[in-house]
């Protein structure tokens, strides 16, 4: 498989609240999960389902303070069972200055 995107942004899921006895995965308080577009080795299914609306929201240029939150690019969530609450940061990667995608290859004058 070739990939031919290149991401711009990097998110890290992190268990917050919880104990592996509630989750049917196991998953617990300090649990991390770190990835851009695909799911990660070990993530629950069903909180991959929301959490990919959210990481939406920030690959198309929104922010979550239109959802109430302090910072633009951090918010706390539940799983869909309410058995974990994660905390969701987003980092943008390989951007310039003024936040614009950088190429990997210089692009060639005609």
């Amino acid at each position: 498989m070739k990939k031919w995107v290149t991401e711009d942004w990097e998110f890290e899921l992190t268990a917050i609240n919880g104990s592996a006895s509630q989750c049917r995965l196991g998953i617990e308080t300090g649990d991390k999960f770190v990835f851009s577009y695909e799911c990660p080795a070990g993530m629950c299914p069903r909180v991959m389902t929301e959490l990919f609306t959210w990481c939406e929201v920030i690959r198309c240029g929104g922010d979550f303070t239109y959802r109430g939150m302090k910072e633009k690019y951090e918010m706390d969530m539940f799983c869909p069972c309410r058995s974990i609450k994660f905390h969701l940061k987003a980092t943008p990667i390989n951007r310039d200055k003024n936040g614009n995608p950088k190429p990997n290859k210089p692009i060639p004058n005609d």
